[in-house]
């Protein structure tokens, strides 16, 4: 019987630009543009996940973790930095339409009639998102910040803090015993 997740040859040939150490990708998942995507050591993603990249790198740092059926559009530039985690059904955009009724809307128009808006996205070191919230162009994630599940996140958001709703707004500081906890880790 087959594993569910690839082994470290077919990893390697997917294609990605680099690939560190540990890396565990399940089989269910698609990548657009493998050779613009890279990953530190410690890496996993899990089933069902859509991961795209067009015109900028993707990079995933070490000790990643993205749960079931998260979309990621990295097309115009994504971070996810150390120790940082996607919940199961993140959805994080780096590009969105015009909704204005301004202009045309989705790729089937032509672009000239389309107004997008196309910005880079940074999920810093030790922050975590929670499950199926969105994440739109041009945010970041402050360091060791958690967004509660169901947020919406439409703007930058500080570091240290625990965030929740429909835009997210800050609920309280976060702890950051996990900075000691993680020197744990490089200590062994």
């Amino acid at each position: 019987m087959a594993s569910d997740f690839y082994t470290v040859q077919e990893v390697k040939d997917l294609g990605f630009k680099a690939i560190g150490k540990n890396i565990k990708i399940s089989r269910s998942c698609i990548f657009f543009n493998p050779h613009l995507i890279s990953m530190g050591d410690n890496v996993r993603i899990d089933a069902n996940c859509v991961i795209s990249a067009n015109h900028e790198l993707v990079i995933f740092g070490s000790y990643v973790h993205i749960g079931v059926g998260c979309y990621i559009n990295g097309s115009f530039g994504l971070e996810l930095k150390d120790f940082c985690g996607l919940s199961s059904g993140v959805r994080l955009f780096t590009s969105t339409d015009d909704y204005s009724g301004e202009f045309m809307t989705n790729p089937t128009v032509p672009s000239e009639l389309t107004n997008t808006y196309n910005s880079s996205v940074i999920i810093s070191k030790y922050a975590n998102i929670g499950s199926n919230s969105v994440i739109m162009p041009g945010v970041i994630i402050g360091e060791g910040s958690a967004v509660g599940s169901l947020s919406l996140v439409n703007k930058t958001i500080k570091s240290w803090g625990v965030y929740f709703g429909s835009p997210v707004i800050r609920l309280s500081d976060r702890k950051k015993n996990v900075i000691n906890l993680s020197k744990k880790i490089h200590d062994s």
